[in-house]
């Protein structure tokens, strides 16, 4: 299905937008799933976003464990891929595909270190600062397992969930760099490797003081 700047295609990228997206310095990425636990709640939807602001949906059949194309973005450290909570997404790749996401950022973390007047750092919340655009996150507590059959209404919150993070990360280094904040975000975003390793083996708050 192809509409309005969007496609949706079956358990990988084709050929021609693999090659599109391969040119790209950055990528949007996010995901939609079963849950929020990646060893019990499976990979539904993978959404992509490049700077021309072209949408691709990836369906995700149950069971599936291996998108090459998919697999050689997440993998490139020449392209920047944009999320929002980047340790959930990136988490879920590992565990569906055993793929190690290279050049992340996190617009959430982004948020938390620039944005420190506020405690909104929700991605409806930031989109809307920031861009002046508010998400209709109605479909965002939806069943996404029946990848056949999404309704268009899932489909346009899927979509719009990426289509928004590239200009929101530049506006957001903007900020960390007049604040003198950029190295130390960057530095967090070399950390959520490690907090995915950590997730996935189910170890929680292992940095905190626990009397």
């Amino acid at each position: 299905m192809s509409l309005n700047n969007f496609l949706v295609c079956e358990g990988d990228l084709p050929e021609n937008i693999f090659n599109q997206y391969l040119q790209a310095e950055c990528l949007a990425m996010d995901t939609e799933t079963m849950g929020l636990v990646p060893q019990r709640d499976r990979l539904c939807l993978v959404q992509i976003c490049d700077p021309q602001g072209f949408v691709t949906a990836i369906r995700i059949t149950k069971g599936q464990t291996s998108a090459p194309n998919l697999t050689r973005l997440l993998e490139s450290s020449k392209i920047t891929k944009i999320f929002h909570y980047a340790r959930f997404d990136v988490c879920q790749f590992k565990y569906t595909f055993n793929v190690e996401t290279a050049s992340i950022f996190c617009t959430k973390i982004a948020s938390k270190i620039a944005r420190t007047y506020t405690q909104s750092h929700g991605l409806k919340s930031l989109v809307q600062e920031l861009e002046g655009v508010e998400l209709d996150k109605k479909a965002q507590s939806s069943d996404w397992g029946n990848v056949n059959s999404l309704s268009a209404e899932q489909l346009s919150y899927a979509a719009n969930d990426v289509r928004y993070l590239i200009p929101v990360r530049q506006k957001l280094i903007t900020m960390l760099q007049r604040e003198d904040r950029w190295e130390l975000t960057k530095r967090c975003f070399e950390a959520i490797s490690l907090f995915v390793d950590l997730d996935l083996m189910y170890y929680n708050n292992v940095f905190e003081h626990q009397t």
